[in-house]
């Protein structure tokens, strides 16, 4: 292009101009930004998908369970979550039960708080101590102003019915009442009360075959145990639930029943499976949990060795030669290598001993008639006048009779001496 022209046009009015030359320093910066963009994208992309993992993997226990429903993680007033932190005030030992007890464990209490119609779920988790069961009795809707809390909407049908027992009936008294409640039954002593606050529509159950152990002061049954095994069933939810804690007279009922079924020095249990809140065994899980978190660990740390050497050689990069090299050497040691793959070593001997015999002769000038053994005892006679430290007929011997391939070499290297002082050879 002429001097002066940066560009020119050609027909149509299409413009042609020269492109800006790249220096030699932006073009390092855009080597360098390129594997470093890489690195970084590829780094991101690994601790997203670790932290997806473990995530997955123990969801269920970050997960609050403050979804105002009726069970101990519920914050709301028909949760439990405000009893678990009143034993734990007063001094007793809680635990919110998650996954399967320990086998053959009698001790403690077991609380469950099963869904309307669901209350035979109950009685099949695995705990050989007392377990209490509380009903049901409020339907709510989410307060949409309050995460966590409700909104009383209606009580739960009176037609429905506790499936633990077989021909249970539910009563509700009408409006709010204070409760006095009386002890009719272990382990209550009979004719202990225990004072209740305020209770809307107190909900009692009559259950045909079970023992009565608490009422009201009209009789009916809040209280009721199994005559077959230690089960207990609590008619009224608020008479434990955070709404019914409200009164310190609730408080301190609620902590009195609760110490009061308790077996043994064993924890006050609150089982949060039958609400769906439970967690589940899974094989990621056990990626994470000891001993295979060691494990895990090894892994990861080889993971990123490997990924170390990849990515940086330790010394410059070694070209790959040929896999057959040219010229004498390489041909030696093939065959050498050969020999040595079919295991021939050792017979090598007596062959090389004969070749070794057969230089010599020619170079000394023996007789070509002379074979065999006159040959080797010619060799001998000579080998002494020529200072020889070997004779002939012994090397011989020895290369032919031995089968252990580190003593052979001894005696080819022996042998190749012996061939050096007879032919005045030189290396």
């Amino acid at each position: 292009m002429p001097r002066g022209l940066p560009g020119f046009r050609l027909a149509g009015g299409v413009g042609v101009s020269e492109a800006p030359a790249q220096t030699g320093k932006d073009s390092a910066e855009h080597a360098f930004a390129a594997p470093l963009t890489l690195a970084l994208v590829i780094g991101v992309g690994v601790f997203a998908f670790c932290a997806f993992l473990v995530l997955g993997a123990y969801a269920p226990d970050l997960h609050s369970g403050d979804n105002g429903e009726a069970h101990a993680l519920s914050k709301s007033a028909i949760g439990f979550a405000g009893l678990v932190e009143a034993v734990r005030l007063a001094g007793d030992p809680t635990m919110i039960s998650r996954g399967p007890l320990p086998p053959r464990r009698n001790t403690g209490l077991l609380v469950a708080t099963p869904g309307a119609g669901e209350e035979n779920a109950a009685g099949g988790l695995a705990f050989d101590g007392p377990v209490l069961v509380i009903l049901s009795k409020w339907e709510t809707a989410p307060d949409v102003l309050h995460r966590g809390w409700v909104k009383k909407i209606a009580l739960v049908d009176s037609a429905w019915t506790p499936t633990l027992v077989k021909g249970a009936l539910v009563a509700r008294r009408r409006g709010v009442s204070r409760v006095a409640l009386s002890g009719i039954a272990g382990p209550f002593a009979t004719g202990s009360r225990l004072a209740e606050g305020p209770v809307d529509s107190l909900q009692t159950v009559k259950e045909p075959g079970w023992i009565p152990v608490l009422t009201d002061e009209t009789g009916a049954v809040v209280l009721a145990r199994d005559p077959k095994r230690p089960l207990y069933v609590l008619s009224d939810p608020d008479l434990l639930n955070t709404q019914g804690l409200k009164s310190i007279d609730t408080l301190t009922s609620a902590v009195t029943i609760l110490r009061s079924l308790r077996a043994g020095d064993g924890p006050i249990m609150f089982d949060v499976t039958l609400n769906g809140l439970g967690k589940a065994r899974s094989v990621l899980r056990l990626l994470f949990d000891p001993p295979f978190l060691a494990v895990t660990i090894s892994l990861a740390a080889a993971l990123l060795l490997a990924v170390w050497q990849a990515l940086i050689r330790f010394g410059p990069m070694r070209h790959a030669g040929r896999t057959i090299a040219f010229g004498k050497t390489a041909l030696v040691d093939n065959t050498a290598a050969l020999i040595n793959i079919a295991g021939r070593e050792p017979h090598m001997g007596a062959p090389y001993a004969a070749l070794t015999a057969e230089i010599a002769a020619k170079a000394v000038g023996a007789p070509r008639d002379l074979t065999g053994e006159p040959l080797t005892r010619f060799l001998d006679r000579l080998g002494v006048q020529r200072g020889a430290t070997d004779a002939f007929s012994d090397l011989e011997t020895r290369a032919r009779i031995t089968r252990d391939a580190g003593h052979m070499v001894q005696i080819a290297r022996r042998l190749y001496k012996w061939r050096q002082a007879m032919t005045r050879e030189q290396g």
